[in-house]
């Protein structure tokens, strides 16, 4: 038989130990909100030092600082395209955002890739990334996706119909950000999103389920919102065996797309499917620049 003494004691233990579980979960909830910047911009890494240059893949380049409406200074490349006679001209030009972590020194396979496909290249590290000033923060990377594209269109005169706005994991919410709100009149010649997420809070809810994702998330980043409103060709490319981003993920943005638009699947983890599927990806891209160039 239980005594009283013993009862309460249990209950005693039993009343501590779940304010403990409740406070190291709402501690750890607060500095999943406080620190989501740090946790998601990953900057410095592997480090901010750029490792390479597109000379050494064996591309010519420019070297080129772009000032933002808000005072930074972006630091980025224009890569030209490789372009055989008798052609003579690059098809397009594409506008480059990376994913969250590194810096565009680690985009040069990618680079080549659509260098090969007759495309000029313009890669920016967004503000805190590689030579770039300022510290990332989402409406940070908004403004240098405008900033970019801003320098194409008003100190390149690059007309925007032959810009194609291409996004890779974090950068795909970037480019669908900009390409959803640009001007009237000034609409891209096409989006790519690759292995891009559906929402900021879609992710939390992967990586914390035990956690109301809605209310903790800061970084919205509304990849299926934006890819909504979106008025030129859209190509979605993902991965079934992306481990950090679901390939269902993919699918909901490509759902969430108006015509025209188009789903290319590789095969292959999250950082380096396009490498692992290149000969199919590379296809796939030439098939969908034929349409929209």
């Amino acid at each position: 038989m239980i005594r009283a003494h013993d009862y309460n004691e249990a209950m005693r233990a039993l009343v501590s130990l779940v304010g403990i579980i409740a406070g190291v979960y709402v501690v750890l909830g607060l500095l999943l909100y406080l620190f989501q910047g740090s946790m998601v911009f990953l900057a410095n890494l592997p480090g901010r030092a750029l490792d390479a240059t597109p000379a050494d893949a064996g591309l010519d380049y420019e070297d080129v600082n772009i000032d933002t409406a808000d005072g930074e200074r972006l630091h980025g490349w224009y890569v030209p395209a490789y372009v055989p006679a008798p052609a003579g001209h690059a098809r397009g030009v594409l506008l480059f955002f990376h994913g969250n972590a590194g810096n565009i020194s680690h985009r040069l396979d990618s680079i080549a890739i659509f260098n090969r496909l007759g495309l000029d290249v313009l890669i920016i590290d967004y503000r805190g990334y590689g030579r770039s000033t300022g510290k990332p923060t989402e409406a940070g990377t908004y403004r240098d996706a405008q900033a970019a594209w801003d320098y194409l269109l008003r100190e390149r005169g690059v007309a925007p119909g032959r810009v194609v706005v291409f996004g890779r994991s974090l950068g795909g919410a970037v480019g669908a950000w900009l390409a959803s709100q640009v001007a009237a009149g000034e609409t891209p010649a096409a989006v790519i999103i690759e292995s891009s997420f559906s929402s900021g809070a879609d992710m939390a809810r992967r990586l914390y389920p035990i956690y109301p994702a809605r209310l903790l998330t800061r970084l919205k980043y509304p990849v299926v919102d934006y890819a909504a409103r979106l008025r030129c060709p859209v190509l979605v490319v993902h991965s079934r065996d992306d481990e950090i981003i679901p390939y269902a993920m993919g699918r909901a943005i490509y759902a969430a797309a108006p015509q025209p638009k188009t789903f290319l699947e590789l095969r292959g983890d999250h950082n380096a499917g396009f490498w692992i599927s290149r000969e199919d990806y590379t296809a796939g891209l030439e098939a969908f620049l034929a349409e929209v160039l």
